[in-house]
């Protein structure tokens, strides 16, 4: 199961369209198969995009690329909130903690 976290040092981040860095884990029977962190600058990004709609459109992307089924988060908006669950992403906002703690408790919840 690919979770996607967005994260500030070892834990999770506060607002998911200002991520500078987000987690891609990728969860296999209650452990962490694989965790790679890739900057995507989405705290630059946000204040530069021309719009919301281009803003959001980087997320998608990157959660289309990386093939996200949940995301963990502090926080998102309603309109990406909408756009991910259109997408089919599961939503584990309000996290807080750990980072990948995080992660392995959405997946656990997800396999439930």
């Amino acid at each position: 199961m690919i979770i996607a976290v967005n994260i500030d040092g070892n834990q999770v981040g506060t607002g998911l369209g200002r991520a500078h860095t987000m987690a891609v884990a990728d969860v296999q029977q209650g452990e962490i198969a694989s965790w790679d962190e890739v900057e995507v600058g989405w705290d630059v990004s946000h204040d530069q995009a021309p719009s919301h709609e281009t803003h959001h459109a980087r997320i998608v992307s990157f959660m289309r690329e990386n093939h996200v089924e949940a995301v963990v988060t502090g926080h998102l908006g309603p309109p990406m909130a909408h756009t991910l669950s259109l997408m089919g992403i599961a939503l584990f906002a309000g996290a807080s903690g750990p980072a990948r703690d995080a992660a392995l408790a959405a997946a656990e919840q997800l396999e439930r």
